[in-house]
This record gives structure tokens, C-alpha cells and sequence, in this order.
């Protein structure tokens, strides 16, 4: 597989990934029999699949979105709500990055300007509550028959309610170094998690980064979790927060995915994403984000939807909208 495309540097919370630490993600097309794509999906932990949704539906949830989040100023005056392009006469900091760690709610960053950063966090929460997100989305006919296909649950799939929608502004905070099962422990762990791009995301767009072979380093840190936890006399609760003592700020295992790639001898796998793609992946999988730069200001947005087996235990923690505070 050749080297991107865009050979473009690639920037995470810690500096810059070095090339030879950096390969594509391995794309898989619909038409792959479903017998490959699950083979696929457990031997590596993810499956990237290329236009599975439509490209359109996808760009009117993009125009939805940054319609809604206009009134904040976060957009760049004389262009279309579907572009998404940063206003640059605007602060970073007035608008914190959904998504780069765990949720403090408005007044995020250092010289904010409380007003705009707390308007702009409201309508973005407000966004989850959506029909063109709740429904047009996340109950998408397309991305319901793919879980269905991968996965065999048929009418026991239940799609968890708190889905999210996460944007970052260029130059912001990236997201950091995790595994999903950390913020889902009060269930079993074969959630699936479809992590779509809203739009064409570029490597140096703020995309999401997948750990290679990671599944299995991330089940193991979890039991090395579960045992701290045990021996320290915690709480089944206790043990089960994302945010226990065990861990990161944020439940997350580092934030800085170069030096934890090379502390792990693995490279960060990476995709020029583009609005239709999804990519599932299972509970232990570890992913980050690089930071958007993206050269034309667009705001990078994604969406994490995540389906359980109704059969089976999942965390019910997970079955109301996401709100500022929850605890996850």
C-alpha cells in the first residue's frame, strides 16, 4: 500500500507522526463477501468501508449542522454552511473541540470569550437532539443493514442513544489515546462503533487514527485495569467509571499518540476519508485523532453511533441523549 497521497506532515497532541510510523487503513469496498468483511473486522479489530453510506445524505446532515451552529459565529462569513470553513478572524479558543477529551461543558480554554464559547456549546449539544441526527443518521437504512450484515443480530440490534457529534475547529486540541469499552463498562463488550466522517476528512483533517492490531493490546490493558481496580478494594461502580484513578483525565490511556505508538512498537494507521465511508470497530480497538489543518479552514466533524445485541448486557448508561456532565 503506498504512502498518502497527500504527503502531507501529520500532526498529533505530541508533535508529529514520523512516516515510517504511519500506514493507510485498509479499505474495504460493499460488494466484499460478508464471510471477508468479518474476517476482516475480527482479525483486525476494524473495518474501513468505502461508500457505504450516500455521499448526499451525508453532506445534508454536514449543511444541517453548521446551519444550526451559525449563530455562533464559528463560520466563515460568505461561506456555505455544508463547507464548514472556520471563520479566521475567530479565537480557538471560543470554540473547544467536541470530543478531544472527556466533556467540562461551556466556558472551556484559556481567554475565551464566555458568551460566544457557551452559545456555540449550546446549540452544538442541542445538535444530538436533531431528527436530521437522531434519525436521517444514526437510524440510517444504509448503516442499520451494514451492522446487521456484519454483525447477525438482525432485529435484537439496538442503536445506543447517545450517539455523538464531534467537531474540532483547526488548530484545536486532537483526541487522545482510547479504547470505547473505558466509557462503556457497565455492559459486555460487543458494542460496535461506526465512526462516520461528516464530510471529506483528509489525514491532516483532523480524522480518526487506529492503532495497528490494537484490539488485542486494549483487552489486555483492560483486565490490567480490572485487576488494579479489584486489588485497590474499589467498587464494582467505582471501577466501572471512565474516569477512575486507574486513569488519564479524559479516561484516556495517553495523549499523545507518537510516543505511545513507539512505546508499543505499532505504527497509526490513517485515511484520506471521504463523506459515505464509515468505519466500525470493536470495543477494544485504539484509536485517536490527528489535529486539523486542514489547508482550506474546514471544521472537521464525525460522528460516533454505537450498536449493542439487545440479548445481551450493554450499558444502559448510554441510553439517553448526551448531555454536558453525564459522567461519560
Amino acid at each position: 500500500m503506498p504512502y498518502l497521497e497527500t504527503q502531507v506532515p501529520l500532526f498529533v497532541n505530541d508533535g508529529q507522526l514520523k512516516p515510517q510510523n504511519v500506514e493507510y487503513l485498509k479499505p474495504t469496498t460493499p460488494d466484499t463477501p460478508t464471510s471477508e468483511i468479518r474476517r476482516r473486522y475480527n482479525e483486525d479489530g476494524y473495518v474501513y468501508m468505502k461508500n457505504i453510506l450516500p455521499r448526499d445524505d451525508i453532506l445534508k446532515v454536514r449543511a444541517s449542522y453548521f446551519a444550526l451552529l451559525s449563530p455562533s459565529g464559528v463560520l466563515k462569513p460568505g461561506t456555505a454552511p455544508v463547507d464548514g470553513i472556520f471563520n479566521p478572524a475567530g479565537d480557538q479558543h471560543d470554540y473547544p473541540a467536541f470530543g478531544a477529551g472527556h466533556y467540562a461543558g461551556p466556558n472551556q480554554g484559556p481567554g475565551a470569550d464566555v458568551e460566544r464559547s457557551a452559545r456555540y456549546l449550546e446549540l452544538g449539544q442541542r445538535a444530538h437532539r436533531e431528527a436530521w441526527f437522531k434519525e436521517t443518521l444514526c437510524r440510517h437504512p444504509a448503516l442499520l443493514g451494514f451492522v446487521d450484515r456484519l454483525t447477525g443480530w438482525g432485529g435484537d440490534t439496538v442503536v445506543l442513544q447517545r450517539a455523538l457529534l464531534r467537531n474540532n475547529t483547526p488548530g484545536n486540541k486532537a483526541i487522545g489515546v482510547h479504547y470505547d469499552q473505558i466509557f462503556l463498562r457497565h455492559g459486555e463488550d460487543s458494542v460496535v462503533t461506526a465512526w462516520i466522517p461528516v464530510g471529506d476528512t483528509k489525514a491532516n483533517g483532523g480524522g480518526l487514527i487506529y492503532l495497528e492490531k490494537s484490539h488485542s493490546l486494549g483487552t489486555e490493558m483492560e483486565k490490567e485495569f480490572t485487576d488494579k481496580a479489584r486489588a485497590s478494594g474499589m467498587t464494582e461502580k467505582e471501577a466501572g467509571n471512565a474516569f477512575n484513578q486507574n486513569m488519564m483525565a479524559g479516561g484516556m490511556l495517553s495523549q499523545g499518540p507518537v510516543e505511545f505508538g513507539e512505546h508499543y512498537g505499532r505504527k497509526w494507521l490513517v485515511a484520506d476519508y471521504e463523506a459515505g465511508d464509515a468505519v466500525f470497530h470493536n470495543a477494544y480497538s485504539i484509536h485517536a485523532s490527528t489535529t486539523n489543518h486542514d489547508p482550506e479552514g474546514r471544521i472537521r466533524l464525525g460522528s460516533d453511533i454505537r450498536f449493542a445485541n439487545s440479548k445481551r448486557p450493554w450499558d444502559t448508561r448510554w441510553g439517553k441523549d448526551f448531555e454536558f456532565g453525564d459522567g461519560l
